[in-house]
């Protein structure tokens, strides 16, 4: 393997850590940092970074939506759709939506600097959508934000009217994340789980008027597939 194909398979595995839903920039291992962690940080500086992505080609983020989830809505006569660019497989249950870009900037993980790896991942154009009777909820133009906690962020639509702004929707949880791989021009991760925010549950129980929703509620898991070339 030439060393240009070592680095990128490296940045490869830095770019779908970062991508990947809840890994909170560490690692799969390192999901909560400690204080001594923080302040190992703190006393160490930045350092130079190891590599650095400007622009992140692209990819998708999957999300293989959880039946407990999938049966609440129907209890709730709640149908999930997708917006935009976004796709729903209905035998596999799974959404997905393409990544549209993104920064990654890698450091040495043994130089004791936390996170070690940062960036963030966007979805622009694409979206879920819940419907009951006439009320339509778009959830939209996700931003992961890989930081303490993992959380991903968007847009909050009701009846094509923009309601909330960089909302939080969901946490993200890296303890069930499984070791990345790579193949040809593509990385991919995946494992996190992906759970309904307290902010989201408490804004789509009052439009659909319920209190059914709670934060914590797993979605579903998820798997993150990142171009590299």
């Amino acid at each position: 393997m030439s060393s240009n194909r070592v680095a990128r398979t490296s940045i490869a595995l830095a770019v779908a850590a970062t991508a990947a839903l809840g890994l909170s920039a560490c690692g799969a291992g390192e999901s909560t940092a400690s204080a001594a962690d923080s302040s190992a940080s703190s006393s160490f500086g930045r350092p130079e970074p190891v590599a650095t992505i400007p622009a992140v080609p692209g990819g998708s983020t999957a999300v293989a939506l959880d039946t407990g989830f999938t049966d609440a809505l129907t209890q709730l006569g709640l149908t999930p759709g997708t917006v935009g660019s976004a796709t729903l497989d209905g035998a596999t249950g799974t959404i997905t939506f393409p990544i549209t870009g993104g920064t990654v900037t890698l450091f040495d993980r043994e130089s004791g600097y936390r996170p070690w790896v940062q960036g963030t991942l966007f979805h622009e154009g694409s979206g879920l959508s819940l419907t009951a009777g006439g009320t339509t909820v778009e959830l939209t133009d996700f931003t992961i934000d890989p930081g303490k906690p993992a959380r991903l962020f968007g847009n909050v639509s009701v009846n094509g009217e923009l309601a909330v702004p960089s909302a939080p929707l969901f946490d993200l949880d890296g303890s069930t994340l499984n070791p990345p791989t790579t193949s040809a021009g593509s990385a991919e991760l995946d494992g996190t789980t992906v759970e309904l925010s307290p902010e989201a549950a408490e804004l789509l129980n009052a439009t659909f008027g319920t209190d059914a929703l709670t934060g914590g509620f797993v979605v579903g898991t998820s798997t993150i597939t990142v171009e590299t070339e």
